[in-house]
């Protein structure tokens, strides 16, 4: 019984709603909604831009370390309409949300249409598709009573009384009467306006109210009627061809007023099917069909296409005037390993498939695949090295001693992401592997192993596919990396008291070094000279070696000062190469314990001890479970050490 009455709550409570939304009511009480809210009239471009920040939105913090080593300290904001739904995808974000400021304010930018231009499965349509909702979420409307067009009705007072009525109510009054309202006007109401009636409505794509979509058409069948409407043939024996009452108002452009139009792959239409987007932009007007006069339309016009469309498009001279009313921003694939995880993590939890255990660095291993798979090949750096500075890690090139800058590696490769693997295809191989498994998990081998089949059988191209399969190899090779570590990390007890030494004695080493003075024991007080084995056994560790040792130990000690003098904390991850170059140090020292434990079939009693330990650690602190614990270590004495 409780039961049913939270459902009969819950109807009650959303058709009480409902009614308070629904306003009927006549013009001249709207004139007095006017009078206390003006913003209740804005235009579409101002609606759609205050829809998605009223969710508001935070400047990224200073503090934040991608803000200075991804975005080098660029002015950018968290839009929280957008932040749990897109991840990496604040440049494309902002410069969206600049438009619609902009347009909002009748800028140049509120003539033209906004394309989003990028590779297939880079978030385009899940992009305008979020937008839409916010309108759906937040957004009403107060028109004229069986509008067609759901024009606002402030369109029916007469332009020598506009200049008064935009002084009392202090606003801008822009656009005209549809032929059918106008019709009305005169024949119904007697030109009576204040009379005329008003109702609020939501915005509804399903419904076609506010939104409209034009998919690309066939060229044999395409018909502007699609976007303007037409006129009620079976109304034509009772009226003439220029009476309003005649037309059928049912176009994309007569759905999205005062809303948004939305282009699907808009290059794939014929170019006289899109020269009714330059009225729209140029003159705000639409034709009628018709003989009709030309109606006022205020909307958003959102398109998308891919690159190929876009330069085949643009390359046309004929297309020139439409060109100049587009303001493109690209969209391009996810180029930011942590990020590339969230999306399918997301993804994964809005499944079915949300249930199965993923193993450690299972989404790490696919997304690095995608992510490299989008990188162009550097003169400064391999794409593992590339890939790693562009997830904002501290990384110094074995031999070299300075980081190798983004910035450079960015101006290389301007119109990197527009190519490579698509988000699409990680997803098909991630459900793929979930559904071939009998134990209702996913481990990284499970899915490496997925991704190579589904490159030999979808990837057409010889060239890409032996590119892909070789990237392949090389997120293997880090992954067996990555796994002879943790396996190894898993083995040592009290790892992170350990390196935590092994960093509080390099620093001081390194310190006194670069400032030649002696160190003094912390027991005996006795000063002595800087251990220079020990540094150089912990630089070796990522190839820093000869003269580049100078640089690297300045480079951790100022480094290291700047964060205590800005109260940072400091520890042995503080500074990527270091903490990598610790771990190499540490690691090396039990690898071998961990290789026999790890291989041997037939284990001693310490030996048994000292592998259920390690799973223990891995369950419990690493996030395995049983299976994929006791999978995963099969995987390593396969593949790790082979030559013991």
């Amino acid at each position: 019984m409780p039961k049913k009455r939270s459902f009969l709550d819950l109807i009650e409570k959303q058709r009480a709603e409902n009614k308070t939304e629904k306003f009927s009511g006549t013009f001249l009480q709207y004139l007095r909604i006017v009078e206390e809210n003006p913003d209740i009239s804005t235009l579409s471009h101002k609606r759609l831009y205050r829809a998605i920040m009223n969710e508001g939105h935070d400047a990224l913090d200073d503090s934040d370390p991608r803000l200075r080593k991804i975005f080098d300290g660029e002015r950018l904001y968290i839009y929280k309409y957008f932040k749990d739904e897109f991840f990496g995808m604040e440049t494309v974000i902002s410069k969206l949300m600049r438009y619609l400021k902009s347009a909002s304010l009748k800028g140049e930018e509120s003539r033209q249409v906004l394309l989003l231009m990028g590779p297939v499965g880079a978030g385009k349509s899940a992009l305008v598709e979020h937008i839409k909702k916010s309108l759906e979420k937040q957004a009403h409307i107060y028109h004229l009573k069986n509008c067609p067009i759901r024009e606002e009705p402030l369109h029916l007072i007469p332009r020598s009384l506009r200049p008064k009525f935009e002084k009392m109510l202090n606003i801008t009054i822009e656009g005209d009467l549809c032929p059918i309202c106008r019709y009305k006007l005169i024949n119904e109401f007697d030109g009576k306006y204040e009379d005329f009636p008003i109702v609020r409505s939501s915005f509804s794509q399903r419904a076609r109210r506010g939104i409209a979509v034009v998919p690309p058409m066939d060229a044999n069948s395409q018909d502007t009627s699609v976007l303007i409407g037409t006129e009620d043939i079976s109304k034509l024996d009772l009226y003439s061809e220029d009476d309003p009452r005649a037309l059928s108002l049912n176009g994309a452009f007569n759905v999205g007023n005062r809303g948004i139009v939305e282009f699907v792959e808009v290059f794939k239409n014929e170019i006289e099917f899109l020269h009714t987007i330059l009225t729209a932009t140029q003159e705000k007007h639409v034709p009628s069909p018709g003989k009709n006069a030309m109606i006022y339309f205020d909307g958003v016009i959102l398109s998308h296409c891919n690159e190929a469309e876009w330069n085949k498009f643009k390359s046309e001279h004929t297309n020139e005037a439409i060109l100049d009313r587009i303001l493109k921003i690209e969209v391009p694939y996810i180029l930011e390993l942590n990020q590339e995880m969230k999306i399918y993590e997301k993804m994964i939890n809005r499944s079915d498939f949300r249930t199965a255990h993923i193993a450690p660095h299972t989404l790490k291993a696919a997304s690095m695949f995608s992510v490299m798979s989008r990188l162009q090949i550097s003169q400064k750096c391999d794409l593992l090295t590339k890939m790693k500075i562009y997830n904002g890690e501290d990384v110094i090139e074995k031999g070299r001693v300075k980081k190798i800058d983004i910035r450079d590696l960015r101006n290389e490769s301007i119109h990197e992401g527009l190519d490579g693997i698509s988000t699409r295809f990680i997803m098909k191989s991630l459900d793929n592997a979930m559904a071939d498994s009998e134990k209702n998990m996913i481990t990284p081998s499970s899915v490496l192993e997925s991704l190579t089949r589904q490159v030999k059988e979808q990837i057409v191209s010889e060239e890409d596919k032996d590119k892909y399969l070789e990237l392949l190899q090389m997120v293997r090779e880090e992954y067996l990396r990555i796994l002879e570590n943790e396996i190894a990390k898993a083995f040592v007890a009290a790892y992170e008291e350990q390196a935590q030494s092994l960093f509080d004695s390099y620093l001081d080493n390194a310190e006194c070094y670069t400032t030649s003075m002696r160190i003094k024991d912390k027991i005996t007080r006795e000063e002595r000279d800087p251990d220079e084995n020990f540094m150089r056994a912990i630089e070796e560790q990522i190839g820093i070696v000869g003269s580049s040792r100078d640089g690297f130990r300045s480079d951790v000690t100022a480094y290291m000062f700047a964060k205590l003098r800005r109260n940072e904390k400091v520890d042995y991850k503080s500074y990527g190469p270091l903490k990598e170059a610790i771990e190499g140090y540490l690691i090396t020292s039990v690898k071998d314990m961990a290789r026999i434990v790890t291989k041997s079939k037939t284990r001693d009693d310490e030996q048994q001890q000292k592998y259920s330990d390690m799973v223990k650690t891995m369950i419990d602190d690493y996030g395995y479970n049983e299976n994929s614990a006791e999978e995963v270590l099969t995987y390593a004495s396969n593949n790790l050490w082979r030559d013991s």
